[in-house]
């Protein structure tokens, strides 16, 4: 180990004195000046004389080649070979030339050939304060937190100088200024280092920036100077809540506003920026879900819109309580509510409700009575809610104000009647005072209950019925109806006949009634012959209590029906036969009257219209017997020829649809003059006394017969007339009795006017179908419909 190290050691000097020698040996050949210059001197300045210093012959310098060796680039420097002077080749810029050095040195070697010698010529650039400090930025942007404290250090970047030593920054200043110092860290060749210190806290929301002036100066004379403009942002820091733009928020808002509206806008400012200062909004923590459904808030406006329906009736004010929060980290938040208050409009029509109410009310109530109690209601206020209620036209009820507000009473104005009005719809109308005015209507029905006070009423007074005879007993022959204006019980009916024993009612014992339905029965069978009309009386009574009564007149005539042959009364035998004999003289003339036979028929019309034909005749040339008046007569003279007796068998018969006949024998003797007048006188006797009493009870027949009919025409007459003067045409004309017993009578039926007539009809009349034949049509333009009469057959 000793010995490696003692032979390093000889290696090492061995090499030291090598050097030295070569050393000596260069200098025989060469030589070194220096030259000082400033720098910026102008192209061709003088900057020595080289050969002048080397001591080199001037004369020499170009044969020998006197030349300065330089590189690729351009010269800096130029070599005069007549007298060995250097020049600037072009002006020199020391911090170009010699950057970040603090000697600037330029070596140049210069050449001579033959013998060759090569100089070293240094040329020193002497630095010149043509360079002002400048700074990497000629603006400076600092964030600084407001949070910062005082003492908080800031380094700045150095400025910068090309010039070097007492030319290069020598100092820092900084412009005036509450809030930062400047501190300067020498660091030797790395210049000086300025330092921004804080020495009062900062307040984003008093000044957001803080503008400074950063001064580098060198050390020149005059000093030059450079600056940097430091903006100095003051970052912010969540140190301020959001701050409502008002104290107070109230707004009017009126009900039913359209779902979206905004009705109010909150504003809420906060100093900081950033998210620090960005405001949000949100409801309370105290605002519930039911307020939430009517009002919505727009989170960064501040808009509080309608989202709901918004009625007053339901509550007239809200109080929102609204939410500010920054976006800071720690986010700050502020408070405030917003009172909105409901404006009333007219938007509920009045409310009828009827509290107490009679259904039902009798209609024999006085005037004054009340049928129902009502209540007004309108859910709006003021003027909008207040309603004045009316009955629309009607002059039967009127509504009266109670001493309490909004209640009516609804009483009757006048009598009632339920046969005229049975039940009344009462419109109550209510009406607001508001603009425009609503108003609503309810209506009730009031019934009038029926009370008794009405008698039944028959649908005709009196009743005329016309009933054919022979009619079966026990069968209904007619019917009566009555009507009750009154309902229910009150017009339940029941009818009877009314038994007092007086003549008008002597033939209801024949009748009977059913009290239900007031159909008619008859017990017995009518004979028209015997009974050709009569009346009674009906009663009808309601079963309201007490009960009410009425009765009608019922006039019944009997219809004949053809029930009844005719009767011979001429010729009358002594036996009673149908049988006689007539003489007459040979010499009478043609057209003689030989005789006449009469008959008689207690039917009427054409039922009692007889006919007169010869049913056997001896000679048809001798007789003839006249159709309607059963004369017989002589058609031409007897002849001495022609038979003394002749034999006529004549044929009596009705005119009914079923015709009824008999016939009687009438023997002719043809005498001679003399016996026929000695014969007449005693015959003429006989014949006298016969005739006398056929007249007379055909007198007093006939008589009772008219008279019947007379009577019962003059009472309906009257009954008639009693009537409207229209019920005239009902009116039954007088029985007439003419030729072979024949009878007319004339009644109405319905719209039309029969006659029931004998032999001879009127020109005009019509035979009514159905009518068997012995029932006329009699033109007639005074019809009544009302009087219609049932005809039974």
């Amino acid at each position: 180990m000793e010995q490696r190290g003692h032979g390093a050691w000889w290696e090492q000097r061995r090499k030291l004195w090598a050097m030295v020698a070569l050393v000596l040996f260069w200098s025989g050949a060469s030589a070194q000046i220096r030259y000082s210059i400033s720098e910026e001197l102008k192209e061709g300045t003088v900057v020595g004389n080289i050969a002048k210093d080397l001591g080199i012959d001037l004369s020499t310098l170009k044969e020998r080649g006197f030349r300065i060796v330089s590189g690729s680039t351009e010269p800096l420097f130029q070599l005069n070979q007549n007298d060995g002077i250097l020049y600037l080749h072009r002006k020199i810029d020391r911090e170009e030339v010699c950057e970040r050095s603090s000697v600037c040195l330029i070596n140049l070697k210069t050449v001579l050939e033959n013998p060759l010698e090569i100089h070293y010529v240094s040329v020193e650039v002497l630095d010149v304060n043509d360079h002002s400090p400048s700074f990497p930025e000629k603006e400076k942007r600092l964030e600084i937190f407001e949070s910062a404290l005082p003492g908080a250090r800031f380094q700045l970047q150095a400025a910068l100088d090309t010039d070097g030593g007492q030319y290069s920054v020598q100092q820092y200043k900084l412009s005036h200024n509450d809030h930062f110092r400047l501190e300067v860290k020498d660091r030797g060749d790395d210049g000086k280092i300025p330092i921004l210190i804080l020495q009062k806290p900062l307040d984003r929301e008093a000044v957001k920036s803080h503008i400074l002036l950063l001064t580098a100066i060198d050390g020149g004379k005059p000093p030059r100077s450079g600056d940097m403009r430091i903006t100095v942002d003051v970052s912010d820091v969540n140190d301020n809540p959001p701050v409502f733009t008002e104290d107070a928020y109230s707004v009017l808002v009126n009900e039913n506003t359209i779902v979206g509206t905004t009705i109010v806008q909150v504003n809420a400012t906060d100093l900081d920026e950033g998210p620090n200062g960005l405001v949000m909004y949100s409801f309370g923590n105290s605002v519930n879900s039911k307020l939430r459904k009517l009002f919505d808030l727009n989170p960064v406006t501040g808009e509080i819109i309608v989202r709901g329906l918004i009625d007053f009736e339901e509550k007239d004010k809200y109080e929102l309580d609204i939410q500010a929060s920054d976006k800071g980290l720690a986010a700050m938040t502020s408070d405030k509510s917003v009172v909105i208050r409901i404006v009333d409009l007219n938007d509920n029509a009045p409310e009828i409700e009827v509290t107490s109410f009679s259904s039902a009310i009798a209609e024999d109530s006085r005037p004054g009575t009340t049928v129902a109690l009502i209540s007004v209601n309108d859910l709006d206020s003021g003027l909008n809610g207040k309603v004045l209620c009316t009955v629309m036209e009607d002059t039967t009820f009127k509504l009266m104000p109670s001493l309490q507000d909004n209640i009516y009473s609804v009483f009757t104005l006048s009598p009632l009647d339920r046969e005229k009005h049975s039940e009344y719809n009462v419109t109550i109308v209510a009406k607001d005072a508001g603009q425009p005015s609503l108003s609503s209507v309810k209506t009730i029905s009031v019934v009038v209950s029926d009370v008794n006070d009405n008698s039944p009423e028959f649908s005709l007074s009196p009743y005329t019925f016309y009933v054919t005879e022979n009619n079966h007993p026990g069968a209904s022959v007619f019917y009566v109806s009555a009507s009750d204006r009154d309902v229910d019980e009150n017009a339940l009916i029941s009818y009877h006949i009314l038994r007092d024993g007086g003549d008008v009612n002597k033939w209801a014992s024949f009748l009977n009634i059913n009290s239900e339905h007031g159909n008619i029965l008859a017990l017995k069978s009518f004979d028209f012959e015997t009974l050709k009309t009569f009346q009674f009386q009906v009663v009808a009574t309601d079963s309201g209590i007490p009960s009410l009564s009425s009765n009608v007149t019922i006039n019944v005539f009997i219809l004949d029906q053809n029930d009844n042959a005719p009767v011979i009364l001429y010729p009358v035998s002594a036996n009673g036969s149908a049988e006689g004999v007539e003489e007459i003289p040979r010499n009478v003339n043609a057209g003689h009257l030989v005789t006449k036979v009469r008959a008689y028929d207690a039917d009427i019309g054409y039922n009692g219209w007889l006919l007169f034909s010869l049913q056997e005749v001896t000679d048809h040339s001798l007789f003839a017997l006249d159709r309607y008046t059963g004369q017989i007569r002589t058609l031409r003279s007897f002849t001495e020829t022609d038979e003394a007796e002749h034999k006529l068998v004549i044929l009596v018969k009705d005119n009914g649809n079923v015709s009824l006949s008999a016939t009687a024998t009438v023997i002719i003797n043809v005498v001679e003059p003399k016996e026929a007048f000695a014969a007449s006188d005693v015959k003429s006797a006989v014949k006298d006394e016969e005739e006398n009493s056929v007249t007379f009870y055909l007198i007093i027949t006939l008589g009772s017969v008219s008279a019947l009919f007379i009577i019962s025409i003059i009472v309906l007459i009257v009954m008639q007339c009693s009537k409207a003067p229209d019920d005239t045409s009902k009116d039954l004309q007088d029985v007439n009795y003419e030729g072979t017993l024949c009878h007319s009578i004339q009644y109405r039926s319905g719209d039309k006017r029969y006659m029931l007539v004998g032999p001879r009809m009127s020109i005009g009349s019509t035979i009514v179908p159905g009518s068997n034949g012995n029932t006329l049509v009699v033109p007639d333009h005074r019809r009544r419909a009302s009087a219609e009469v049932r005809r039974y057959s």
